[in-house]
């Protein structure tokens, strides 16, 4: 049927129903804005679709069938079978009960819910192109506007992602086989998760990276952690090589990278990932209409409520510059977004932002690193305590890693940390509290942890940063 271009209005116009766009329109519909809320795609964006959620399911599927057939130490012999068109079908299901609670939650908060394509046709209106031939469009005219339409994977030249070998993260977590010979290219945070993902259901990874480590961005020691832990379940890593092109075999194919010095080499593959990163997705809005201009990588600059050079637009999640692509910091700046809307004293002022990376053994961090805190002027302390002298990582057969606490050695306030262990993207939300309330290295050591508990060693950490730990040297 066709629907024809009719107009209607909006106090607040929500462009991308991910973790920034949802969460910003169910608070401004919370304080009483009318507010319309337009997706193209899935409720719950990237992260909940194509993301964060469904390589989560992926990696619990593969930790779970990896550590069921290595445990023989433990007395446990088991040769587990993974169906990978089951656990696709799994995972899916944890998806759709999300994203189908988003928009339940939206519509029960008083959110109206667009489907369609949104482009500007100047600053206060946007027309809507609904999905299908013949779905018509509409014309919404809004007082207020946010952006949150996220970012893309980033394709390479001689790698398309529409050719069968080549895969993007998303198409990895699509996957109903498990190739048996996976070249990745990028170590990355998404690279090293999927390589030890696919690892441990039984791929021949190997890893192409053109820095010269994995993990970039995270401290040595840390990426060292991760790095040996892939080595040790048989990742073939390469550094300096740079990925060219691929062509068939008569045996999958054959992936071609090349170094700066020229130098070539060739593996053989029956799939490539390629997780180089992501870019913003502000291209497809005609965001000139609406006298919006992004930079050279297609980010938009904002103030600290997140608005626009145009004040009553609003951007927030992987489309700001110079704020990580994270699904919790697109939240917190759509719910800051809404609430400035709404008239409130509201700033996106967080003291520290923690970031987590799912792999083997995972990485939690927040706040400064000891060198961040050198140059930003502190006289930084630190303590480490590593869960090889951890009672509760030692019963769970994952004893590899450390916590390590940074603080100001004068008022002995906690700045930042760094976990590489067992449950790491949990535990360092304990010191993201600690940074976010101002509390000092006393306050940590002195709260009494539960034992036997990993979170014993953020405790023991601090105790090693005030020269008092008891289960490990002092430095």
């Amino acid at each position: 049927m066709v629907v024809g271009d009719i107009a209607t209005g909006t106090d607040l116009l929500v462009i991308g129903a991910g973790p920034g766009g949802y969460v910003a329109a169910i608070r401004a519909a919370q304080k009483g804005i009318d507010t319309t809320l337009v997706e193209k795609d899935a409720y719950g964006g990237t992260c909940l679709n194509y993301g964060c959620i469904p390589s989560k399911a992926l990696i619990t599927g593969a930790d779970l069938a990896h550590e069921a057939g290595n445990a023989e130490e433990m007395g446990i012999h088991a040769d587990p079978v993974v169906d990978m068109s089951q656990l696709r079908d799994w995972k899916s299901g944890v998806v759709d009960q999300l994203t189908g609670g988003v928009e339940k939650l939206c519509k029960a908060n008083g959110v109206n819910l667009v489907e369609g394509t949104a482009r500007f046709k100047d600053e206060n209106a946007v027309r809507i192109a609904h999905g299908g031939e013949g779905q018509g469009s509409e014309t919404i005219e809004f007082e207020h506007c946010i952006i949150a339409t996220g970012s893309r994977v980033i394709q390479i030249p001689g790698f398309d992602f529409g050719d069968e070998p080549v895969w993007s993260s998303r198409d990895a977590l699509e996957a109903d086989t498990v190739p048996e010979r996976l070249v990745v290219v990028g170590g990355g945070y998404i690279g090293m998760e999927l390589s030890t993902t696919f690892a441990k259901l039984g791929a021949d990874v190997t890893v192409v990276e053109m820095l010269d480590d994995i993990l970039p961005g995270y401290e040595s020691d840390v990426a060292r952690v991760v790095r040996k832990r892939a080595e040790d379940l048989g990742i073939d890593m390469h550094f300096g090589e740079g990925a060219s092109g691929w062509r068939d075999e008569d045996d999958g194919i054959m992936v071609t990278t090349e170094t700066e010095d020229g130098e070539e080499n060739e593996y053989r593959a029956d799939k490539v990932l390629v997780a180089v990163g992501r870019s913003p997705v502000t291209d497809t809005m005609d965001i000139e209409s609406a006298g919006l201009e992004a930079d050279d990588r297609g980010f938009l600059s904002v103030d600290d409520r997140r608005r626009t050079d145009v004040e009553h637009i609003y951007a927030v999640g992987d489309v700001v510059e110079d704020t990580p692509m994270l699904a919790h910091v697109a939240s917190k700046e759509g719910i800051v977004a809404a609430e400035h809307i709404a008239g409130e004293p509201v700033a996106f002022d967080s003291q520290a932002v923690p970031a987590a990376v799912f792999t083997d053994p995972e990485i939690g961090t927040v706040g400064m690193t000891e060198a961040d805190a050198e140059e930003a002027g502190f006289t930084p302390v630190v303590g480490q305590m590593p869960f090889r002298a951890s009672g509760r990582a030692l019963t769970t057969n994952h004893a590899d890693g450390f916590v390590r606490v940074v603080a100001d050695e004068e008022s002995g306030f906690v700045l930042g940390a760094q976990i590489v262990g067992p449950e790491a993207s949990e535990l360092i939300a304990e010191l993201a509290f600690a940074i976010e309330m101002g509390a000092t290295l006393e306050d940590v050591a002195s709260t009494i942890h539960t034992h036997p508990t990993l979170a014993e060693a953020v405790m023991e950490a601090a105790e090693n940063a005030l020269g008092q730990a008891i289960h490990t040297l002092n430095r």
